[in-house]
């Protein structure tokens, strides 16, 4: 697989102001799909839980891209392809969510006594071997006949421009289809999804947190799939979009640990005591930060000066 991807990273360019919008997106959706193949063999191993992190960052990236860029292409064109998108990040979900806590585990273990400590490796124990199955599920996907149908067909259709591509000026009708003409209006409407959340901010419950926390992720992945033809402040944008992210993702967390550690069995007493205890201190966490998100978070990020970043990031674009 190193041939093809050296041969694919070749393919990469920039996107261009007068790109037309879809082959801004194929170029977009390559760039992704090789840093998503640059994660694989490590991925396999788990040696970097970074591997499995940025795989399925990658694959995000790409499902996010399908859903902006499919109305420019054929239907059902791309409907393969976002299957095995889907398929291949739901395949390392487990593996990433098991990842993240067992190592959140282990910092908390480090606050903790020896004897209580000691409890928090054994709950670890048990999680690596769940996370071991999870692997070995992922490693049943990624050298299945079906993976490797979907990487080569998604490799030829990201490699050949024009293919799939709808033709909507074949009535000689003038319309917007360079980056230019069509990505101002779609930034803008993918900050109103996210904006339009200040009507029931103050219902601060988790579900409703969670769809915002899908809007930023929507409104991040979009502004920096076109980085190549913004203004420099969009950078800063996006780290202001992290911001929010990380805030509204430490209460997804929450919901994971509790769906991972409430059904564990098996453990003795000094483990459940340290895991009740763990969860109650997530749940203060999360309890403190769906409280005070507005005043945290949701105001700042809704600054004039925040928002002016994302407008001047435009201002170059011509």
């Amino acid at each position: 697989m190193a041939i093809e991807i050296k041969s694919l990273e070749q393919e990469v360019t920039p996107v261009l102001p007068d790109d037309p919008i879809a082959e801004a997106g194929r170029k977009i959706l390559l760039k992704n799909f090789v840093k998503m193949l640059n994660r694989e063999a490590g991925s396999r191993t788990g040696e970097n839980i970074e591997d499995v992190h940025q795989m399925r960052v990658a694959i995000r990236r790409m499902r996010s891209a399908l859903g902006v860029f499919a109305p420019y292409f054929k239907d059902k064109s791309v409907a393969p392809y976002a299957k095995g998108l889907k398929k291949t990040g739901r395949a390392l979900g487990p593996v990433r969510d098991l990842d993240v806590m067992i190592e959140d585990l282990g910092k908390y273990a480090d606050s903790l006594n020896e004897e209580e400590a000691q409890a928090v490796q054994g709950i670890i124990a048990i999680l690596d071997k769940r996370r071991e199955l999870a692997r070995e599920d992922l490693n049943a996907w990624l050298n299945s006949k079906s993976y490797r149908r979907f990487v080569k067909a998604f490799a030829e259709f990201l490699t050949k421009p024009g293919k799939g591509v709808a033709n909507d000026r074949s009535d000689g009708a003038v319309v917007p289809y360079q980056v230019r003409h069509v990505l101002p209006p779609m930034l803008h409407e993918t900050l109103a999804g996210v904006r339009a959340y200040d009507t029931v901010i103050d219902d601060t419950e988790v579900e409703t947190l969670h769809s915002l926390r899908i809007e930023f992720k929507r409104l991040r992945y979009t502004v920096d799939f076109f980085t190549d033809v913004l203004g420099t402040s969009a950078d800063d944008y996006i780290d202001e979009i992290k911001k929010m992210q990380d805030y509204l993702g430490r209460l997804n967390d929450v919901v994971v640990a509790h769906e991972r550690l409430d059904i564990l069995s098996g453990l003795n007493e000094a483990q459940v005591a340290v895991r009740d205890a763990y969860l109650r201190q997530l749940d203060t966490e999360a309890q403190h930060r769906q409280e005070h998100f507005r005043e945290e978070a949701w105001e700042p990020f809704n600054k004039r000066t925040v928002q002016q970043k994302m407008a001047n990031a435009l201002l170059v674009l011509r």
